[in-house]
């Protein structure tokens, strides 16, 4: 019975590998590949940030990419400085790895900063000062 069951199984296994389709995309088009600009993404889990995000921000008043890299650096100390010293461990519960030298893009580093006042209105921690 027992070289009956490994006998069946082998041969579905190699039915299964000898079973393989080809796979056909839709290639793109040269020239037209669309790529990410910075190749980075910034995931905010938050539900209701979103919400905050479109009601307090409009284009006039949105910064230049060095203002928001700035003020980044900052944030991002004193988040990090709160994760490693457990302080407000019920509301940072992650580290953000994070370098100074990379250029992000501005969407990123727009929504991070947007996302560090959020926390700042919302929780009342200083995050950005």
């Amino acid at each position: 019975m027992k070289k009956s069951v490994f006998l069946f199984l082998l041969v579905l296994a190699a039915w299964a590998c000898s079973q393989q389709k080809e796979i056909t995309g839709r290639q793109p088009e040269s020239g037209k590949v669309a790529i990410d600009s910075s190749g980075y993404d910034i995931i905010i889990i938050d539900p209701d940030f979103e919400r905050w995000y479109n009601i307090r921000f409009s284009p006039s008043l949105d910064r230049s990419n060095d203002y928001y890299r700035a003020l980044n650096n900052i944030g991002i100390n004193n988040w990090n400085d709160y994760f490693m010293r457990g302080r407000y461990n019920r509301i940072i519960g992650s580290y953000i790895n994070w370098n100074p030298t990379i250029d992000y893009g501005i969407e990123i580093n727009r929504k991070l900063y947007w996302y560090f006042k959020y926390y700042e209105e919302t929780f009342r921690l200083r995050l950005l000062r």
